[in-house]
């Protein structure tokens, strides 16, 4: 039987796409024994740009916690970084990229999956050869898109050259959950067929209720890598579910070494989890045929409407999704996914808000006009509508000097501070300059096991539940670790 190999998206891109990175150490050591022993090729585990503003301003934890006591636990699985030290446009000097790379390899991680965001593979070629300098196997994504741009000569091209870098593997990502099972039997064989025999990975968004049955075609056109995620952070704007993802390939006669009898523990875990946090469930989403239209994310579109109704438009959805469409023809249909869609989404809605088409212009569109986020901008865009843009004399003001190589000792100095390497990463990224850290959350006893977090973080809430629950009959008695009760 053919093997297939799964990639766990959980931690990173299941509570990333459900829960807005509010998964805390906390939630997740006491998941990692068994996540770690379920048979996964790798797990999906950390983002540095994105994770750490939210440990730190929201959770208040320390956000090396994370990466620190989660590596401790993990023995068996590659943890991966989701993309490279440039990852989301986040600027930084080459000095700071190589530091976070030796740190988070110094924690065992050492592979990473890399995006160009107009999929213009030769522009990645500086940053993989900086990964693989500082010891990372590097998997590229194909981003899959809609448009009279993305064709399938353009797919086999592309495809070619993302394989001309040789990287430890591809990944054909469909972050949009825009594959149907007629496009995927006409995309799929033709990136197996031009990846020159690296390995392929799929990676595909659950929002239009497709990527299960496309994951099994995956397989079935030679991709011997899929991506799924553990409910209830699977479904919805996340992966497909593992277990329904597995069965299938069995189903269909592949082989498949993944435990889901553990992962039914972890799958416990996080449902409690997310009662007692107030976090969404990952449901199977409905096919929607408007998502070929706008392409938005799902996650973009609920925000919208909720920000619409926060100034009395929400009356005004359809227009800003229908304004959507036309804004993306215009800036030369870059892929929707961050930070293009929130450009595209955002532009949108000024033009529909204002009355007026670019009277107002985010910095962002300038800036993407003036090619500071891709070359391809400069070519791909309406000529008329980049002229409307640059014209004026923001444009001027936005012009960005070339990126300075910082020296690590200037960026130091420049914080102030003789913090220790992990601080001033944390500082960078954090854009936290002055004042202490608020690592208030952060504790040296984290629950290591499920019983420890049932006891020690929901103690007090499921008090209240079955006090509330024992209402109906005036008598109750419960048991929790130092506390027993009984009453009427």
């Amino acid at each position: 039987m053919t093997a297939i190999g799964i990639v766990d998206t959980t931690l990173r891109d299941g509570h990333q796409s459900l829960w807005a990175i509010k998964m805390t150490t906390a939630h997740m050591l006491p998941a990692m024994p068994d996540l770690d022993t379920a048979g996964f090729d790798g797990m999906e585990f950390t983002v540095p740009q994105t994770t750490f503003p939210r440990a730190l301003k929201e959770l208040h934890e320390d956000p090396w916690d994370w990466i620190r006591l989660g590596t401790q636990l993990a023995r068996n699985t590659d943890l991966r970084l989701h993309g490279g030290p440039r990852s989301l446009f986040v600027a930084m000097p080459s000095s700071l990229e190589s530091l976070l790379l030796r740190l988070l390899g110094g924690y065992g991680i050492r592979t990473t999956r890399v995006s160009d965001y107009w999929n213009n593979f030769p522009r990645l070629a500086p940053v993989l050869q900086m990964l693989s300098d500082h010891g990372f196997r590097s998997v590229v994504n194909i981003v899959y898109s809609v448009s009279p741009r993305h064709t399938v000569d353009y797919y086999a091209e592309r495809t070619r050259q993302a394989a001309a870098l040789r990287p430890y593997r591809l990944c054909f990502k469909d972050v949009g959950g825009l594959l149907t099972p007629e496009t995927a039997a006409e995309f799929m064989p033709v990136i197996v067929e031009n990846a020159g025999g690296i390995p392929i990975e799929f990676h595909a968004h659950s929002n239009n209720g497709m990527a299960p049955y496309v994951a099994l075609m995956a397989a079935e056109f030679g991709i011997r890598y899929i991506h799924t995620a553990v409910p209830p952070l699977a479904n919805g704007s996340s992966q497909p579910s593992v277990f329904t993802v597995v069965r299938n390939l069995r189903r269909r006669g592949f082989e498949v070494d993944v435990d889901l009898e553990r992962l039914e523990r972890v799958s416990e875990h996080f449902a409690l989890v997310a009662e007692r946090e107030g976090l969404p469930v990952g449901r199977p989403a409905e096919f929607d045929e408007s998502l070929y239209g706008h392409q938005l994310p799902g996650g973009m579109v609920s925000n919208f409407g909720y920000h619409l109704g926060q100034v009395g438009a929400r009356h005004r959805m359809q227009e800003v999704l229908d304004e959507t469409v036309a804004v993306r023809r215009e800036l030369g249909y870059p892929i929707m996914i961050t930070p293009f869609a929130q450009f595209v989404g955002t532009q949108a809605a000024l033009n529909v808000l204002t009355g007026e088409r670019y009277r107002a212009v985010s910095d962002e569109v300038i800036r993407y006009a003036m090619g500071q986020f891709g070359e391809e901008a400069t070519v791909e865009m309406d000529p008329v509508v980049r002229e409307t843009v640059l014209s004026r004399q923001r444009a001027v003001e936005l012009v960005e000097p070339p990126p300075e190589d910082v020296p690590l000792e200037t960026v130091r100095a420049e914080f102030g501070g003789d913090f220790s390497d992990e601080e001033l990463l944390v500082r960078v990224l954090t854009g936290m300059r002055d004042g202490t850290l608020d690592y208030s959350a952060s504790r040296d006893g984290y629950p290591r096991t499920y019983e420890e977090y049932r006891a020690c973080d929901g103690s007090l809430l499921d008090l209240l539940k079955k006090l509330d629950r024992a209402r109906g009959d005036g008598h109750f008695s419960l048991s929790l670790p130092g506390l027993t009760a009984a009453g009427m």
